[in-house]
């Protein structure tokens, strides 16, 4: 009888202690959402103000490997420029990843706004922030639908 207290008392605090690490878990999830939305608004401010080579300098080490801040700039001029002024965003969604296609491990939220342009309406952003080996989350990819 003693060792069956004893085994449920054990069992007990390990669900407990399994318990507390997946809440604990979860608030540094909810950290990492916060701040790589921070990051996102602030680059899409960029982005809104025309200001591309400045949001290309501020994109993850991952995205600026991957696309040259020439090719960055004149995409956004041929997709982005002609749907002009950003008349609403809304958040959809943000979500915590650790793993995107064609993308290294790491950290990833990946963020839906619903966006209304002067010459679009109904458009989906999708940005997504990365931890950066610095430990700043910065943009590593966004899409406009």
């Amino acid at each position: 009888m003693k060792r069956a207290t004893l085994l449920a008392s054990i069992a007990a605090i390990v669900l407990t202690m399994i318990m507390m690490c997946a809440a604990g878990a979860r608030a540094d999830e909810g950290a990492d959402v916060d701040a790589a939305k921070a990051a996102a608004q602030a680059w899409l401010k960029r982005i809104d103000a025309g200001q591309y080579g400045q949001a290309w300098n501020s994109t993850s080490a991952f995205f600026r490997k991957a696309m040259p801040k020439e090719q960055f700039a004149h995409s956004l001029d041929i997709v982005r420029k002609p749907l002009g002024a950003v008349t609403s965003r809304k958040l959809k969604s943000a979500a915590y990843m650790t793993a995107i296609p064609n993308a290294p491990a790491g950290k990833y939220v990946v963020i839906q706004y619903a966006t209304d342009f002067a010459g679009k309406k109904d458009g989906v952003e999708t940005i997504t922030p990365m931890l950066d080996k610095d430990g700043h989350w910065r943009v590593s990819g966004y899409y406009i639908r």
